[in-house]
Order: C-alpha cells, then structure tokens, then sequence
C-alpha cells in the first residue's frame, strides 16, 4: 500500500528551507533568485488591481488580508507563502498586544475600554484568519489546476445544473489508493440515492433541490476531513507498530475498529475557524436556506461537486495544522453532530 496520504506527499504551505528568506526592516523578503521584492509593492498591485481582478471561487473575503492574498495569488504568486506567513505573524502579534494592555488595564479607568478593543481584535483576528484559511485551500485547488465550483446560480440553466469540465482525475490525484476507494463507495451511495445509475453511466440524471444538495456538500466536506484525519492516524500507528510493514489490513477494515470516541474525534473540525469556513463555503455557493429550488443535475455534475467538496476537506485539515502553528485557533466544542452523522 502507498504509504503516503497523497501522490503529492504533505501538502506543503512554506517554502523550503532551502530557500534564503531574509526580512529588510521588516518589510522585504530575499526570494531565491536573490531578488528583494517589498511588501508596499504588493500592496500596490493589490490596490491597482480593483475588485475585477478577485480570485475565481464561490466566497469572497472579507478581510483587507484576505483580498490581499487573492491579489498576490492572482499577480504575485511565488510571494503568495510568505505574505501568508507574515500576516499570521501579525495577526497573533496584535492580537496578543491587544489582551496584554487589557490585563494590565485591570482595575484602571481604562479596563473597559481595553477589555472592548481586545474584544474587536480578536473578532476582526478570526474572520482574517479564516479567510487567509480560505485563500490557502485556493492555493492548492489552484496546484492541480482545478478551480473552485462559482454560485451555483451561474451553473444552472432551465433549472439544469452542469458543471464542465469534470477534472475527475485531478481531483482523485491527491488521494491515496485506500483513501479513494472509500471516497468512490462514498460517491456511489450518494449517486444511488439520487439516480438508478452507475458510477460509468455520466448521462443519467438526477432530480434534487439545492438544499439537500448542500447537505450533501457539507457532508462530503467533512468526509474528506475525517478521511485525512483517520489516515495520518492509520499511517503513525503502521509506523509505530513492532512488526511494521505486516499492519496489512486496509484502511477502511481500520476505520471499522474506531470506538465512537475516536470517530467523533476524526469526524469533526478541530476549530472554530474550520467550522466556519465549511459553513461559508456551502452558504456562498448554495445560497441561503431558504432558496430551495428543484433541479435536474447529470451524474458527471454532480460526482464534480462531491470530489470537489471532499478535496476541500482534505485541504482544510492540512490548512488548520498548518495556521494553529502560527496563530492558536479556537477550539470547536459545538460541532453540528448531525452534519457529522450524514456523512
């Protein structure tokens, strides 16, 4: 069995060490081709390049870093890990400037006012942190050339959902052999639910309202996230095992022996933050609630948004160990159970 969780290995989000990273005043970075570039340029082209030029995807962020790191995607894109670097720095280091001169505030005149602004940091911190979170799982769609699914209302004609091209292999291509098996029974029951066809039958159609749709995306999303969360668990205990290289059960044989502790565990974001991007994310590309609308999808559409929404999840776990190393996220204690059920 492939050892690791994807033909691409850890998803990296830094560059390597190899690479002579140097800050001038706090301001400029030496890229390998030993070129300064400064910070107050980006900011230039981010500023130059207006609203039109905001990466492709169904959400749009709503903090100044978060729509700095769509213009430095789309313009500055070997600059793209070190802007992500120094803004979580940032973030963290006002957010704790912030709480420091609220404790030592304590008992002054001032402990309210302190107490208020830290309040504001910390919330304007999680919504930039989440969407610098959003703009790295871009990062790697944008790696196998795969962009993002727009609103869905720009897919939809005679109320007829098609999405094209597929880009099925790319989106298979992160996965391990064990992990896409499990992802095609996933794809498959769903498909059975919706449609008498089969996983090669692209032409059979399915009738389903955007709601259900939705939920149907969310739970692939956290699919993908427990997947990558019980693989790294299946491949450290291989690794730990005394006889190793003979743990040749395969994964989903693993999976089966989770006591319902260690299933909620792998099943849930870790974070707020996460949390709140799985619900941005289907919020901007399904709609509200409320918007229920009866469509007519294909087989091939619809298997599009389920490996999509799973890659996202993949993502999102590698995205959230990533950024809780630079900036602590928040604990998720409230997790919807019943998305977690559904999958």
């Amino acid at each position: 069995m492939d050892s690791s969780l994807s033909h691409q290995g850890s998803l990296p989000f830094l560059p390597s060490r190899r690479n002579s990273v140097r800050r001038c005043g706090g301001n400029c970075v030496l890229l390998p081709s030993r070129r300064k570039v400064r910070y107050d340029s980006m900011v230039v082209v981010a500023a130059a390049a207006g609203a039109g030029a905001s990466v492709d995807a169904p959400f749009a962020p709503l903090s100044a870093q978060g729509r700095f790191l769509s213009c430095v995607l789309l313009k500055k894109r070997q600059l793209f890990h070190f802007a992500v670097a120094d803004l979580l720095k940032q973030l963290a280091d006002d957010k704790e400037s912030a709480l420091s001169r609220m404790f030592l505030s304590s008992g002054s005149v001032e402990a309210s006012l302190h107490r208020r602004i830290a309040q504001l940091k910390e919330s304007n911190c999680q919504t930039a942190v989440e969407d610098i979170m959003y703009m790295l799982i871009l990062y790697k769609f944008s790696e196998i050339r795969v962009p993002l699914v727009p609103k869905l209302p720009t897919c939809i004609y005679n109320k007829r959902l098609e999405i094209w091209p597929s880009k099925d292999w790319e989106l298979e291509s992160i996965h391990s052999y064990d992990v896409l098996e499990l992802i095609k029974e996933h794809s498959n029951a769903v498909i059975s639910l919706r449609a008498n066809s089969t996983l090669t039958d692209n032409l059979a159609t399915a009738e389903i309202d955007t709601h259900q749709l939705s939920k149907v995306y969310t739970a692939s999303i956290l699919y993908g996230y427990f997947l990558k969360s019980a693989s790294l668990r299946y491949q450290l205990e291989c690794s730990l095992s005394e006889n190793h290289g003979s743990l040749t059960k395969q994964l989903r044989h693993y999976i089966s022996g989770f006591d319902p502790k260690i299933l909620q565990r792998c099943a849930k974001p870790r974070s707020r933050e996460a949390k709140n991007l799985i619900e941005k994310q289907s919020l901007a590309l399904f709609g509200p609630e409320e918007n229920k609308e009866s469509i007519v999808t294909s087989f091939s559409s619809l298997k599009r948004l389920l490996l999509e929404a799973v890659a996202f999840g993949t993502f999102l776990w590698d995205t959230e160990e990533y950024v809780d190393g630079a900036f602590k996220l928040k604990e998720n204690e409230n997790a919807e159970e019943e998305e977690n059920s559904s999958v």
